[in-house]
Order: C-alpha cells, then sequence, then structure tokens
C-alpha cells in the first residue's frame, strides 16, 4: 500500500475577498495534502496576516506584476524538492499564472490558465499558454517524469461540462478552437480524471455571480485536474466540492496512492 495523497485546487477570485468569507475555517476542516489556488489577486505584502505562515504547511506564491491581478499559491505539507515560478516565457511568466513543484511522486503544475473574453488578442494570448504550458509538461513526461496539472482551464471541454452548451458555443470559454485545444490535452495522454472516473457525471465547477446561477446550478465545469498516463495506476477519487462557497469557483480534488 502506498501513501494516499489527497490534492485540491481552488480559483479562490481574490484571497484577501474570500478571506472575509471563512477561507480559514475552510482551510482547517478540509483534510489535504496539497492545496493549489489561483486568482489570489495579491502582491507578497497584501497576503493577509497568518496566511502565508500557516503551521504544518509550506507556501509558494506566485505574484503578476499587474497589481490586483492574477496570481496563484501553493499549501503542501512536504516540502518540494524543487519549485519554479514560470515555464521560461517572460510573455506567460509575468502574470503569475505558474506554480510547478518537483516531489519524489509526480510534478505538481498549479496553473490559473488566461480568460480569453476580453479580446481576439487575449484569445490567441490564452490558446499559446496553452501550447507553450504542455509543451513544458510533454518534456518531463517525456522523459518518464508523472506529472499532475490542476488549475482553473477557464475551458469547459464538451457539452455536459457546462449547462447551456448551445447558447455558449460563440463565448470564450466553450468556443471549437478552445474546445479542440482540450481535445488536444487529451491526444498528449493526459487523462481528465473527474472524467475518466465519473464518464456521465453531470457536476459544475464555476457559477456566474448574475441571475442566481449557482443557486440554480447554472454553470460550467473548467476547474481540472490532469494527469500524466503514467500516473493513471495512483488515481483512486476524483471529486468536486460543490457545497464551499466564497469564491464563483468550488474546489475540485483527486486522491492519488502514490
Amino acid at each position: 500500500m502506498g501513501e494516499r495523497l489527497r490534492l485540491l485546487s481552488w480559483n479562490v477570485n481574490g484571497l484577501r475577498a474570500i478571506d472575509k468569507k471563512g477561507f480559514r475555517e475552510i482551510f482547517s476542516k478540509e483534510e489535504f495534502h496539497i492545496l493549489a489556488l489561483q486568482e489570489t489577486k495579491v502582491q507578497e505584502h497584501q497576503i493577509p496576516e497568518g496566511l502565508k505562515d500557516v503551521e504544518g504547511f509550506y507556501s509558494y506564491w506566485s505574484f503578476a506584476q499587474k497589481r490586483g491581478y492574477s496570481g496563484v499559491a501553493l499549501y503542501t505539507k512536504t516540502e518540494p524538492l524543487e519549485v519554479s515560478y514560470g515555464i521560461g516565457e517572460p510573455e506567460f511568466d509575468q502574470e503569475g499564472r505558474i506554480i510547478i513543484a518537483r516531489y519524489p511522486w509526480f510534478w505538481l503544475y498549479n496553473i490559473y490558465f488566461p480568460n480569453g473574453q476580453m479580446s481576439d488578442e487575449r484569445l490567441q494570448y490564452k490558446l499559446r499558454f496553452y501550447e507553450a504550458l504542455f509543451e513544458h509538461s510533454d518534456r518531463l513526461v517525456a522523459n518518464g517524469e508523472r506529472v499532475v496539472i490542476c488549475g482553473d482551464f477557464n475551458t469547459a471541454h464538451n457539452e455536459i461540462d457546462l449547462k447551456n452548451p448551445k447558447a455558449n458555443s460563440k463565448r470564450s470559454g466553450f468556443l471549437p478552437i478552445e474546445r479542440q485545444w482540450m481535445d488536444e490535452i487529451v491526444r498528449r495522454g493526459y487523462v481528465d480524471t473527474f472524467r475518466h472516473l465519473h464518464p456521465d457525471k453531470v457536476e459544475y465547477s464555476w457559477w456566474s455571480y448574475r441571475f442566481n446561477a449557482r443557486e440554480k446550478n447554472v454553470g460550467w465545469r473548467i476547474d481540472y485536474f490532469f494527469i500524466s498516463q503514467n500516473l493513471l495506476p495512483a488515481l483512486r477519487e476524483a471529486f468536486i466540492l460543490g457545497d464551499i462557497y466564497g469564491s464563483d469557483h468550488c474546489p475540485v480534488g483527486v486522491v492519488l496512492e502514490v
């Protein structure tokens, strides 16, 4: 029997905002080995007191050059063998979207993928980001490494992954060109853990703040744990914690036996 690790990923849509909505209570209640956060929207000096140094955890932070924007963080009970904050591409690294941690069992990518809704320019940026990120992870997999890629991918893959697929087919987040990238991730050998274990389950991880979308469960599944094929034998559980509030996203997670 190996060690069972519970990994969580959550787009908190502002760490300071969610800290006022019970984040610390959720943090202390939820059992996890690794927690990956996206869209923290803080600079180092703005991390709420007590959230940088949490007893029992190492924490790592990536900040965007632009204030109040993007940002990812990682809480982990095991100290990684190494941590990096980018993929060597300044165009992408400056937005604070990437933390890569190497563990004895696997490499973990905590990623906040760009949103393409603002303009065609940002959509193209998003697509280039996908390409660069997976070229980076592919090199590790080609060397026999095991890889976990989690975070807010900002794209729903298939019609089952959002409430109103036809109405959103021309909206960034469900455009054919973005969905093709999700196909490409699978083609490259990565496994969508939730869909692998729950092929027909309808659950969402993000809801608009408008129109009481969460109460009506008019949502999208855009937060994922993808794993490389060589890690599939370790997969035990994949889940979405839809009853946890505080953000427009809810946490998603996996259990791996490594």
